[in-house]
């Protein structure tokens, strides 16, 4: 006999309001045990300090999770100047204390120009980048220091929101791979007084806003009253940044054969959504990608 799968079949998005102190695991366990799902994964780890915007996607979502977790994102970091510490936040040890003097608002917006466009970074030995199979951060722990490769990531915005009394708020929108603690470090270095996070917020994952977060208080409330389903975001958010495409009949039937069709009006480049008409609605099959003729390719479906 086959092992007996267990857990429900529930489909969704849930955007977590993630606490500071909670690994991304231990999110992802506490709404598994929560919804009773089978599947539960998240799109992309979020560092213990930070809190915030963590979409966990349940069944059928887990299919589309990769492309959250290539998605651009926004953060809220408050950054203690002053202060540097190994891990470039305020979980780490602190290594050196320098006066901040006479630092400027007008000083600092100028060192940021480095941090915005597209540059190359190296990631912090307190990151979930891999080497050999194992985590930066776990070797950090051990001690050990490997050689890192500088990585291209692009910063679309990156703006004082304040700055007093040795903090310096920044609101960072950026595109994956980006580590917010390594900007704070060599801004640091770069002002000459040293920098870590103090504290940090995501505020937007790829189409997931603060509006659309939840906490696990409300999912407990929702819970008791047997209504905990009713917070999750439909499968087809996870990409609801891409336009939808319609299709029926002979189109829909071949395309969920894996086959490219032609559908009027679509797009005519980019990756798009998905739906097959079915009594008037539409129902969401997966996403697509137009190919360089004008047809629809099928790239990853539910159906």
């Amino acid at each position: 006999m086959g092992r007996r799968r267990r857990g429900r079949d529930v489909n969704g998005v849930i955007v977590l309001d993630k606490p500071r102190g909670m690994s991304s695991n231990e999110a992802v366990q506490r709404v598994k045990r929560l919804f009773a799902a089978r599947k539960v994964g998240h799109t992309g780890s979020l560092d213990p300090l930070a809190t915030g915007v963590l979409p966990l996607c349940l069944g059928d979502a887990t299919k589309f999770s990769q492309y959250l977790l290539t998605s651009d994102k926004t953060y809220v970091a408050t950054l203690r100047l002053g202060v540097s510490t190994d891990s470039g936040d305020a979980d780490g040890t602190v290594l050196k204390e320098r006066e901040v003097g006479a630092v400027s608002r007008a000083r600092i917006d100028a060192a940021l120009e480095g941090f915005r466009g597209e540059i190359e970074q190296v990631p912090s030995m307190f990151s979930a980048v891999k080497h050999q199979g194992k985590p930066l951060y776990k070797l950090a722990r051990q001690g050990i220091e490997i050689e890192r490769e500088a990585r291209p990531v692009t910063i679309y915005r990156n703006e004082i929101v304040d700055y007093a009394d040795d903090r310096l708020v920044l609101e960072v929108h950026c595109s994956k791979g980006t580590y917010v603690r390594t900007i704070a470090h060599d801004l640091g270095e770069m002002l000459g007084c040293g920098a870590h996070v103090e504290a940090l917020r995501r505020t937007t994952a790829g189409p997931y806003r603060e509006n659309d977060l939840v906490t696990f208080d409300e999912m407990s409330r929702m819970a008791e009253l047997g209504k905990l389903d009713s917070l999750l975001q439909p499968v087809a958010t996870a990409v609801g940044q891409w336009p939808p495409v319609e299709l029926a009949g002979a189109p829909a039937f071949y395309l969920k054969q894996g086959q490219p069709v032609l559908v009027p009006h679509a797009p005519t480049q980019g990756w798009v959504r998905l739906y097959e008409q079915e009594n008037d609605d539409g129902r969401f099959i997966g996403v697509g990608e137009i190919l360089n003729d004008g047809r629809v390719a099928p790239r990853r479906l539910i159906v």
